[in-house]
Order: structure tokens, then C-alpha cells, then sequence
């Protein structure tokens, strides 16, 4: 695992939280501690009955209330998951600074900042919070120009041929 380093997998192309969850899991096989916070995705009922499977070695955690996907929520249920998911990015914050694990993955937090959810200044106070060793990995599908000046790694993951 390479050490204190922010990774950032973007694009429209399908794969990105699967490259990440597949680094989470040689990880923990490692030993180290791995969160995984996901946003914007609902509950995802199927996924995490497998993905629970995986605990202790893989913590994960949804903040969202909604069965349904954020993009077809009403202007007052996507009010009222905004609250859920600046909780997970606080959450995501707090495990940083408890030092509790060595890779935290945020997956579709992109799509959080694109939402307007949170702020330029909320990412930087998350990525502050990182100790000297702990990794961070942020997937997504829109980079702002902001987080290139944040990131150590960046790739961007897109459809070739479909």
C-alpha cells in the first residue's frame, strides 16, 4: 500500500468504486484497517449484505436514508439526504482524526461536491484531517479543478468501447 497518499478515480466509465473496493480488499488482506463510506447510492440492500460479509477487516457505512438513488429524489428528500451524507463526510473526518484506519475510501464523493453538498473548504478540512500514513481514495465521475491540486494520484477511468 503506498503511504499517505490522497487517489482520485473519475470518469464516466464504469470500474471506479470496483478499483477501489478491489484495493481495500488486498489492504485488509494486509492487515491494516479499511473504511469504506459510501455516498449517493442509497442503501444498496444487495451490495451491502455481500460488502458486510467482509467485516471486520472492511468497515462500511452508509449515511443515506432513501431507498432510492439521490438524482431521482424530490428538491425536499434530496434537503433532508444532504444532512445524511454532510454527516458521512463529518464521520469520514472524525475517523481521520482518530487515526482509525489506513485507507478510508469516500466512493462518489465527487458526485457529493457536484451536488454542491459540501464545499471547496469541507474537502480541504477532510484532507487536512488525514494522518502522515493514512491513504485516502475519492471516486466519482465530475473532478472540480480544485481537487487536482489536492490529489497525489488521478486517474480517470472512461468508456473506450461499450
Amino acid at each position: 500500500m503506498d503511504s499517505g497518499k490522497v487517489q482520485i478515480y473519475y470518469g464516466d466509465g464504469r470500474g471506479k468504486s470496483t478499483a477501489a473496493l478491489g484495493y481495500a480488499l488486498q489492504t485488509a488482506t494486509a492487515g491494516k484497517n479499511v473504511f469504506v463510506i459510501h455516498f449517493l447510492k442509497g442503501k444498496m440492500a444487495t451490495e451491502s449484505a455481500f460488502m458486510q460479509r467482509l467485516e471486520p477487516e472492511i468497515k462500511l457505512f452508509h449515511f443515506e436514508k432513501s431507498e432510492g438513488r439521490y438524482e431521482e429524489l424530490s428538491e425536499q428528500e434530496k434537503l433532508e439526504e444532504n444532512r445524511n451524507l454532510r454527516n458521512g463526510v463529518n464521520f469520514a473526518r472524525k475517523v481521520l482524526l482518530n487515526d482509525e484506519c489506513n485507507l478510508l475510501i469516500l466512493d462518489e464523493l465527487l458526485g457529493v461536491i457536484d451536488n454542491g453538498v459540501v464545499t471547496k473548504e469541507d474537502v480541504e478540512a477532510l484532507f487536512r484531517a488525514k494522518a502522515d500514513g493514512a491513504q485516502i481514495i475519492v471516486t466519482g465521475r465530475k473532478l472540480p479543478d480544485y481537487m487536482r491540486e489536492l490529489a497525489d494520484e488521478i486517474y480517470q477511468i472512461q468508456t473506450e468501447k461499450s
